[in-house]
């Protein structure tokens, strides 16, 4: 893969020498709206070339890939042609008329289709400045204040250049990127900010941000782990809004009495009381050693250690799923899954980041079998509050206050290769 990325570096450098003489090239791995497929519907608009001399697509075909066997396979004009390895896309020019519809979602650059676990997986490569305008309308709001989006420009580059070694993907667990889908005011501040990134030391900082802090900045060495930066300090933020949130979970999510047995569909009419909670609960068990389909029966434990750190967010914590595992040849068992005094980081992707928002917790109670988490904040709350920048921008704060603000001792300067 890393050689079929040389060759378009080169290409691009090659064939548009002015325009990317002085810009990092970024992949980034499709994975969001994606999700895990063997078909994918292609449409080029321009004209685009690729790496077989026997292959041309044409542009406004409709193409689909797919894979079988561990051979990928295109399908367009009433034909179907195995592919030698994976399919490699690149524009003529690089440009705005040119792109790559990907199931009717635009993106700029070159496109490697590739096998990853039975499914395909696209990979975008495209200038880290055109994909900083895919990123920033999907991580705050465009309608926000000027000064918020950029300082959200600054961290989503000061990011993406601390992590151009790796391949980064489209979620969260980088940074969310929407393609060729850009907004006229994110694109104006990472244009009026081009190239400007936060270093602290003579070295990039990780940029770290969340939606909302809670009221009180976080630590990185709390939620991570490793050495505490100083640019990442626990202080209250009087710019969040602190977003109190609260979510149920039922104690007994199946009554084991009221499964009738004898009936050979009992198990597909079997329906937890929470099935969004319980539905992320499977996949993480599926995930950590139970494959097959799972149904939750009861959360007989759920507690949280009375450890509070330095910014009052809560530390650990416990939890006991108890849990019907159907096996592939049907046999079904009785599990129980216990995490006992663990970090809470481990025990929230269990519960799901959309329910469980935030570490900063302000109580979880048991009532007649129904448990009740309220607290503040959206996210680790290191870093750029992004609620809490807007804030600033509308009190009339520029973007620079807002970065010294969250990332307090850093520079801004401008990113050179």
């Amino acid at each position: 893969m890393r050689y079929f990325f040389l060759i378009i570096a080169i290409l691009f450098t090659t064939l548009f020498p002015k325009q990317f003489e002085a810009e990092e090239m970024i992949k980034v791995k499709l994975v969001n709206y994606i999700g895990d497929t063997d078909k994918l519907n292609i449409l080029l608009e321009g004209g685009y070339q690729t790496l077989d001399p026997t292959l041309s697509l044409k542009e406004g075909v409709d193409y689909h890939v797919t894979v079988k066997n561990d051979s990928l396979y295109l399908h367009g004009e009433g034909e179907k042609q195995k592919l030698n390895g994976s399919l490699v896309l690149f524009p003529e020019t690089y440009d705005r008329d040119h792109a790559i519809y990907v199931n009717n979602r635009p993106y700029l650059g070159a496109m490697e289709f590739r096998i990853e676990e039975n499914v395909i997986r696209p990979i975008n490569q495209l200038p880290i400045e055109d994909y900083l305008k895919g990123v920033v309308p999907f991580e705050v709001f465009p309608s926000w204040h000027q000064e918020a989006l950029k300082a959200q420009s600054l961290a989503a580059r000061t990011y993406a250049y601390s992590h151009t070694k790796e391949e980064m993907d489209d979620t969260i667990h980088f940074q969310v990127y929407g393609g060729y889908n850009w907004n006229e005011n994110t694109t104006k501040a990472v244009e009026e900010t081009s190239s400007e990134v936060i270093t602290f030391d003579n070295h990039l900082i990780d940029a770290f941000y969340s939606a909302s802090n809670g009221g009180v900045t976080e630590n990185n060495a709390h939620v991570w782990g490793g050495e505490a930066m100083s640019y990442f300090p626990i202080k209250k933020d009087p710019f969040d809004p602190t977003h109190p949130w609260e979510f149920t979970i039922h104690r007994t999510q199946i009554s084991m009495n009221d499964i009738n047995w004898d009936n050979s569909n009992w198990w597909d009419d079997v329906k937890e009381k929470d099935e969004e909670i319980t539905l992320s609960m499977k996949k993480w068990l599926q995930n950590n050693g139970y494959p097959g389909d799972i149904k939750i029966v009861s959360i007989p434990r759920f507690e949280l250690s009375e450890q509070q750190l330095n910014s009052k967010r809560t530390d650990k914590g416990s939890i006991t799923v108890e849990f019907l595992h159907r096996l592939i040849d049907g046999t079904v068992l009785f599990e129980q899954f216990t995490l006992d005094d663990v970090r809470l980081n481990q025990i929230r992707p269990m519960i799901g980041g959309n329910q469980f928002k935030s570490y900063l917790i302000s109580s979880l109670k048991c009532n007649e079998d129904i448990y009740t988490m309220k607290g503040k904040g959206y996210g680790h709350g290191v870093g750029m509050s992004q609620w809490g920048a807007n804030f600033m921008g509308e009190s009339g704060k520029s973007y620079k206050e807002i970065i010294q603000f969250y990332y307090p001792g850093t520079l801004i300067t401008t990113f050179t290769k």
